[in-house]
């Protein structure tokens, strides 16, 4: 989000409607000349000053401006921030937030036209909800850019798809597109075989008539085997349908260890508070994770997800409590910002020094993750945040680790990576620890989560995301939403 350095979040959202800002300064311009000695004295001016600031008063009032503070405040109120957050500076604002500022300014501003590209990444589940609800109940046209499978499940009306520089257009959401993608896949590949079949009989034909005319000194034949050719050249082309397009292959391989692999008992943790108090993230939180489980840590941004990921791994302390791993427990870590690249070494070194392997394996390796042989040879700080996961993910298949904790895995990702990640989690021997906000990614994989709700609370829930929103919407029946709207939404895939 390009956000104005220097605004408070409340000024930088009110700044949003640039017609009430030109109509404010009109006015104030106006204001002032009411007070001109030379205007008021002047009746024929002083009367085309009070007609144009009546116009202006009713174009003020057209465009909301009575009550626009308030609306600015109730909004951001309903996208989870506190009055307290109204004076932050725009640059202290965590990436989930400034997306969240960003939504606020579209919401006041009411175009008749929403492209939004990623507009989920960095939320958290309450941020991705008010987007569905933002999305569905909006007047206008969206166009989406989304990898979330789950949104575009929700909010959609059509998939575009770009492939092979072109696009073609599927009617409903993400999952009849999958489905009526493959079917059109399959059926294309029926009519190309029965194609190609024709043609290579009518090529035998005019071979055949060719050959006769030439040995018989037979013309006629000669014409007809021509006709033919060019009536294969004529005929227009069924392509060869692409039913498997290149992915990374990622193999990632555990084993049984100790059947214990993570006890916490009573870990807490809290900060210093700005008011002097402390600001608790959890506190006497007991859990124990056993060989085979498929456990995602879910909450709010801020909640704590992150810094118990950190005590886990040993790089920070609890407040209270201890962290147990099982005897025969080896971890892998994978971090939602790559912070474990060197980004001033090449792809190959990486890959060679983490993963004690020659130039001629390395290279196999990061083959297998779709890598060039000219971007293993460059650095990694130059890859994409996608191309960075796939690195990361090659080097942590080289680890060999039985324990994995992953950290938003798919931030970066396009849908084919995310479901090789999800195919090869589906048959890793080990067990996983997951952060994650990608609902669809956890429908696939958990089979435990632990909910770190805020104010020190944790809850751990048997099932995965979809059985734990039905029981938290039957706690709290007003949240039951996911209503698709009547006005179109349009994803490009």
């Amino acid at each position: 989000m390009q956000l104005t350095p220097g605004h408070s979040l409340l000024q930088e959202v009110l700044s949003a409607s640039e017609g009430l800002a030109r109509v404010e300064a009109e006015l104030e311009r106006i204001e002032a000349q009411l007070a001109d000695p030379q205007v008021y004295g002047d009746e024929k001016a002083l009367a085309r000053a009070l007609d144009r600031q009546q116009r202006l008063v009713d174009e003020y009032t057209s465009l909301g401006g009575q009550n626009y503070e308030s609306r600015v405040r109730t909004t951001l109120l309903n996208l989870g921030f506190q009055e307290s957050d109204f004076r932050l500076p725009v640059e202290v604002l965590s990436g989930g937030q400034k997306k969240l500022a960003g939504l606020a300014r579209l919401l006041v501003q009411q175009p008749d036209l929403l492209l939004l590209d990623e507009p989920d990444n960095h939320l958290d589940l309450q941020g991705k909800a008010f987007l569905e609800r933002f999305i569905r109940e909006y007047r206008g046209a969206v166009v989406i850019v989304s990898h979330d499978r789950y949104l575009l499940d929700l909010v959609v009306d059509e998939i575009v798809e770009l492939e092979d520089s072109r696009l073609t257009v599927f009617p409903g959401n993400y999952s009849e597109y999958a489905f009526e993608k493959q079917t059109c896949l399959l059926r294309q590949q029926q009519v190309f075989k029965a194609q190609q079949k024709e043609i290579q009989r009518l090529e035998q034909s005019a071979k055949n008539l060719l050959l006769w005319g030439r040995q018989y000194d037979n013309e006629k034949l000669i014409k007809r085997g021509r006709n033919i050719l060019k009536r294969i050249e004529r005929m227009e082309k069924v392509e060869r349908p692409v039913l498997e397009r290149k992915r990374m292959n990622l193999d990632l391989q555990g084993w049984v260890g100790s059947q214990k692999v993570l006890e916490l008992r009573g870990l807490a943790k809290s900060f210093p508070a700005p008011d002097g108090g402390e600001e608790l993230l959890f506190s006497g939180l007991d859990l124990r994770i056993d060989h085979g489980e498929r456990v995602g840590l879910v909450g709010a941004n801020g909640a704590g997800k992150s810094v118990l990921v950190r005590i886990i791994l040993g790089q920070e302390e609890p407040s209270a409590g201890e962290v147990i791993l099982g005897p025969s427990v080896r971890s892998g870590y994978y971090a939602q910002q790559h912070e474990t690249l060197d980004l001033q070494r090449t792809l190959l070194d990486s890959v060679s020094l983490s993963a004690n392997l020659s130039e001629e394996h390395s290279m196999a390796l990061l083959t297998r993750f779709l890598f060039t042989y000219q971007q293993a040879r460059g650095l990694v700080g130059n890859l994409s945040g996608g191309e960075r996961s796939r690195l990361q993910l090659a080097l942590l298949m080289r680890a060999g680790a039985n324990f994995l904790i992953l950290d938003e895995p798919t931030n970066h990702l396009d849908i084919p990576s995310a479901e090789v990640l999800e195919d090869a989690l589906a048959d890793f021997e080990g067990t996983v620890l997951v952060i994650s906000h990608d609902r669809y990614f956890l429908d696939r994989i958990c089979t435990h989560l632990l909910v770190l709700e805020g104010d020190g609370k944790t809850r751990w829930f048997t099932g995965n995301f979809q059985a734990y929103e039905e029981m938290i919407q039957a706690e709290n029946p007003e949240r039951l939403a996911h209503r698709r709207g009547k006005y179109k939404r349009l994803a490009l895939r």
